[in-house]
């Protein structure tokens, strides 16, 4: 950040979680896990450190695609799945905005797919919440992409035979320079990868885990029940070995690239023994393999920053080229691109 950037930062106006709040009627079903999202993100944007006039919220098609219409922001409801394409043409217009995209689980992994892979791989900085409950909510009830093998729906009333996608691993393999994941009932780690996310240049993407109390309830109860969580979910800390456990009593080792949760009380393996979270590891096989933590039920859920790299956004890139070519070539000339070469008259 240069002097002058610093200097613009001090001299905003201070910001509340009240002045990041609309007026709307807020239309979820009561207990979904959606007013969560809302509210952290509510605390958390006063930190950001921008303008709230140059914050904008993009969304696509689903419940979380209200997000838009809460934040008193800049905000665009876009249609099904192309949230991550028109975000990408706002940033790209105005690289000075801080770009959010809110969409969900069926919303960015079928049919926004391909915008989502193409967003990570070109390294746009847009921040891409994913409100994954692992159901489509809003057309009341089919399984999603991220729905388990086997799971029963409306539209699957035999079973899903599909195998799910893994939001995190996708986002890794498609080149996303933040990953994240955080839970929508963990209100102090949520705000913590919000403003995370706020921080990074680049593709961030954030996966939460929420709860639709409607047509999914109870998918993630076992890493956000007080009862269950200590054992079923390890927070990544960077720098720090992986424990956990009620009094964490349990650590996890990598034999190989195979992850062991082991045992810490029995005196055979102690801290030093374990895996050590290093999120600026520019090898992301570390981050994939814990990516796949979920598909295993030995082990924890992983929470907390996956992998975070460094390396020049697209809209930074383009900006670069052009000017570049500008000062080859200079301004250019709209009506001499028309006439050059070939022309014809149309009598």
């Amino acid at each position: 950040m240069s002097n002058n950037e610093v200097i613009a930062t001090q001299n905003l106006p201070k910001l509340t979680a009240k002045d990041f709040t609309t007026g709307q009627d807020v239309r979820w079903c009561p207990g979904c896990g959606d007013y969560s999202i809302l509210a952290q993100m509510q605390r958390s944007a006063p930190d950001f450190g921008m303008e709230k006039e140059k914050i904008v919220y993009v969304s696509g098609i689903g419940c979380s695609s209200r997000f838009p219409y809460y934040m008193d922001t800049y905000g665009f409801h876009g249609i099904h799945g192309r949230a991550p394409a028109i975000a990408s043409g706002v940033k790209l217009a105005n690289p000075e905005l801080m770009v959010w995209v809110a969409t969900g689980d069926g919303d960015l992994l079928s049919i926004g797919g391909n915008h989502f892979i193409h967003a990570c791989r070109r390294n746009i900085d847009l921040k891409i919440m994913l409100f994954n409950n692992r159901i489509y909510g809003l057309t009341k009830g089919q399984y999603s992409p991220t729905s388990e093998k086997g799971k029963k729906t409306k539209s699957t009333p035999f079973g899903s035979v599909d195998y799910p996608f893994n939001p995190t691993s996708v986002a890794i393999g498609s080149g996303a320079t933040f990953i994240a994941r955080s839970l929508d009932r963990d209100a102090k780690h949520l705000q913590q990868m919000m403003s995370r996310a706020s921080k990074h240049v680049g593709t961030a993407f954030v996966e939460i885990l929420q709860n639709c109390n409607i047509f999914n309830d109870g998918a993630f109860e076992l890493y956000t029940e007080k009862d269950t969580k200590a054992d079923n979910v390890v927070v990544l800390e960077h720098g720090k070995p992986l424990v956990f456990g009620k009094n964490n009593e349990k650590g996890i080792r990598l034999h190989g690239f195979t992850p062991e949760v082991v045992s810490l009380e029995d005196g055979k393996y102690s801290l030093e023994d374990l895996w050590v979270h290093d999120e600026f590891d520019t090898n992301p096989t570390r981050a994939y393999i814990l990516s796949r933590f979920s598909e295993y039920p030995e082990l924890p859920m992983p929470i907390g920053v996956l992998m975070q790299v460094h390396r020049s956004s697209y809209e930074l890139d383009v900006e670069t080229q052009i000017s570049t070519v500008k000062e080859k070539r200079g301004e250019g000339d709209l009506k001499s691109l028309f006439f050059d070469g070939n022309t014809w008259e149309v009598a």
